[in-house]
């Protein structure tokens, strides 16, 4: 079975070379479905409530941009700390789940770190698809503060910006809005920041 994920559609074709478009089942889908089908794909498919969306397939300046971040995030955690990219899913609560390009945990031993999917995390990083862009800068903000992830990085190819959000009660507020000139800095680690014209200009 193959699965073709667009952020418009997401269709199937089975072995018999039968497609099925899976459209009418939004609002239906059940978390096992949902996981059973992102098993058979590379695509990145997000879930919530029921309903799936399928995310655009990354730029090589997205990938360049993200990889550069995990492996400075994966030095600054190291040994003791564990940082993933996606594809990776998040449970952020019963019947919803993300898949941030960046996931970190401070401690290995931390017991929402999973095989399939994990429970939870410290610091999420997002870097911003042009395709819809308030997915990123509006309703991740919502879901990662829903969840308790205490630090969320979006990382903006648009404006050039690095807006780094901490988790003050049950919502995020700004740490910083870093941009061309300035070091984006972690509030949750201690010592970690990174030059935004490194993160924009990386190749």
């Amino acid at each position: 079975m193959t699965v073709e994920a667009h952020a418009d559609s997401l269709k199937i074709t089975r072995s018999d070379g039968l497609e099925v478009d899976l459209a009418p089942l939004q609002g239906l889908w059940t978390e096992q479905q949902y996981l059973r089908l992102t098993e058979q794909t590379n695509h990145l498919i997000e879930f919530t409530d029921g309903s799936i969306e399928a995310l655009p397939m990354p730029t090589s300046r997205h990938q360049t941009i993200l990889l550069l971040l995990y492996e400075r995030l994966k030095a600054a955690v190291q040994p003791t700390g564990k940082v993933l990219v996606a594809p990776l899913r998040l449970r952020l609560r019963p019947g919803k789940f993300r898949e941030p390009d960046i996931l970190l945990l401070r401690s290995v031993d931390d017991p929402r770190y999973q095989d399939a999917f994990w429970l939870g995390a410290d610091l999420v990083v997002e870097v911003v698809s042009p395709d819809r862009p308030e997915r990123d800068t509006e309703e991740k903000v919502r879901d990662y503060a829903e969840a308790g992830i205490p630090e969320y990085w979006i990382v903006n190819p648009i404006d050039e910006t690095v807006t780094v959000l901490t988790l003050a009660g049950e919502a995020y507020v700004p740490y910083g809005v870093f941009r061309r000139g300035q070091r984006a800095r972690s509030k949750l680690l201690d010592g970690f920041g990174i030059e935004v014209d490194e993160v924009f200009d990386a190749r």
